[in-house]
């Protein structure tokens, strides 16, 4: 996935500015902030699904937030996908192995993850 870097000097934005203009072939991945041990990204889906029999296994904690679309996101440990819609959300442990089977072809998805070092806690 292309990435396009942040801007160290000015790390403000919009989280919906210059989103791609109709279907692209790679989702477009932009690095908001980087620090030691945390990164945060927006992705930008328009349509693309993980590669068949491929699963991310990172090696950072994830969480993740739909803000706008739908996607459909598998687990290794789970019997059923978690249908995602704007606004859903997700914590995913290291090196738990997951998966996009599609995102909403015909409209721009727009996820915002953030990486970190550690397990994710889950209690609120």
């Amino acid at each position: 996935m292309p990435t396009q870097p942040a801007d160290p000097a000015d790390p403000s934005g919009n989280l919906f500015a210059n989103l791609p203009a109709g279907v692209q072939e790679t989702e477009l991945v932009s690095r908001l902030l980087a620090k030691p041990g945390l990164t945060i990204e927006r992705i930008v889906s328009t349509g693309q699904a993980s590669p068949p029999d491929f699963w991310y296994d990172q090696e950072r904690a994830e969480w993740v937030v739909l803000l706008q679309g739908d996607a459909l996101l598998r687990f290794a440990d789970e019997a059923e996908p978690r249908c995602l819609k704007a606004g859903d959300f997700v914590a995913i442990a290291p090196h738990r192995r997951h998966r996009v089977e599609w995102t909403a072809s015909g409209q721009t998805t727009v996820w915002l993850a953030i990486h970190y070092d550690g397990a994710p806690n889950l209690s609120r």
